[in-house]
């Protein structure tokens, strides 16, 4: 039987967004435009770098402006190419930002869930990039909030994001809420700091660890309907 839920928040990235697919077409417009030849091995060791990054912001270790320019200091560092990080890394943004693929069944969830409860998305990522894709994806009017980490000043899995969260969107019953999200990291572990429940949608089928231990498990974004 579902339970009494009034808020879902969702992640953004991997969860309704292709952000893979996003971020593959941003880096080749991006090496396009500054000569850069797009090998596979430029794009292994800027994931590699983009992913350490990440992790760094979510242990406090770095901000989102900081991020922007470092991952590509860090990648030129490595490939010796003369080119100036923060103006390869505005227009990465600028390509990231019109990447507004979502994954199958991301829509139809949503509408389902807008009918029922408040949804808010609950995202680490950069304001202009986040808030464009929104836009060009036709989730907007389904969405309460649009809740970012760079603005939020919080990552998650740090709670405050989710206590910013509920300030914007006017909920205080944390019973009644639920983070649905794909990172066991950011998504899961910070629902649960924050005394919420999660679910953890995990569509390549990954071994559950001990902990974080998420409230639920989904391999597709329709068995939402089976708990909500």
């Amino acid at each position: 039987m579902p339970r009494p839920y009034d808020t879902v928040f969702l992640d953004a990235d991997d969860t309704l967004f292709d952000y893979p697919r996003a971020e593959d077409r941003a880096f080749s417009r991006t090496c396009a435009r500054f000569g850069l030849a797009d090998t596979p091995e430029l794009r292994d060791s800027y994931r590699r770098i983009n992913r350490e990054q990440w992790r760094l912001l979510e242990r406090g270790g770095t901000d989102q402006a900081t991020l922007r320019i470092e991952r590509f200091r860090l990648l030129f560092e490595e490939t010796g190419d003369r080119l100036d990080p923060a103006a390869v890394g505005g227009a990465y943004v600028e390509e990231l930002s019109q990447g507004a693929d979502l994954l199958p069944g991301a829509r139809e969830i949503c509408v389902y869930l807008a009918e029922r409860y408040l949804l808010a998305i609950v995202t680490n990522g950069l304001a202009d990039v986040q808030r464009s894709r929104l836009a060009l994806s036709g989730l907007g009017d389904l969405v309460a909030d649009l809740v970012i980490s760079e603005e939020a000043g919080f990552s998650k899995p740090d709670p405050r994001i989710f206590e910013y969260a509920c300030g914007r969107i006017g909920r205080t019953d944390r019973g009644r809420m639920v983070m649905v999200g794909d990172s066991l990291e950011s998504d899961i572990r910070g629902g649960a700091a924050f005394g919420i429940d999660t679910c953890w949608y995990n569509p390549r089928g990954l071994e559950r660890p001990a902990e974080p231990n998420p409230t639920y498990e989904i391999r597709d974004l329709e068995d939402l309907r089976r708990i909500l």
